[in-house]
């Protein structure tokens, strides 16, 4: 029986310009739940869980971004959308470098460095990735 390994702080997930096609299944659902949602909150998470798996991989995560920048901008939310146009300045070179803080929701209202948990299904999806 195999075992599933878990995410971890020193986890390094493989990346390349190409996300694999699971995750990139899973991106977009949570994107097209996003636009198909029918309240804020609903929408607000369904990004979050898109921008959580896109952050190895620099347009996918760059994407996530404008997927949330569009949105505050569509709730006239100024603080979330100057916090979009920062995140989307260091979204690529932060995937590029492998330097992006795992499980962190993409929001302006958490800080831009700091690392969350990440939610369960999520984490078994990308430690499929895992360099091991």
């Amino acid at each position: 029986m195999s075992t599933v390994r878990r995410l971890t702080p020193t986890t390094r997930i493989r990346t390349g310009l190409t996300m694999p096609t699971d995750v990139h299944d899973v991106f977009e659902q949570e994107l097209s739940a996003a636009r198909k949602a029918d309240t804020a909150e609903q929408r607000w998470q369904a990004m979050e869980r898109a921008h959580i798996v896109s952050q190895p991989w620099p347009w996918p995560h760059t994407r996530a971004h404008l997927a949330m920048f569009a949105q505050a901008v569509r709730e006239h939310d100024r603080k979330e959308a100057l916090g979009q146009v920062v995140r989307l300045l260091v979204a690529a070179p932060g995937s590029a470098m492998g330097r992006y803080p795992e499980g962190n929701t993409g929001r302006a209202i958490v800080g831009i460095t700091a690392p969350m948990p990440v939610p369960e299904d999520l984490e078994l999806l990308l430690a499929r990735h895992a360099v091991r």
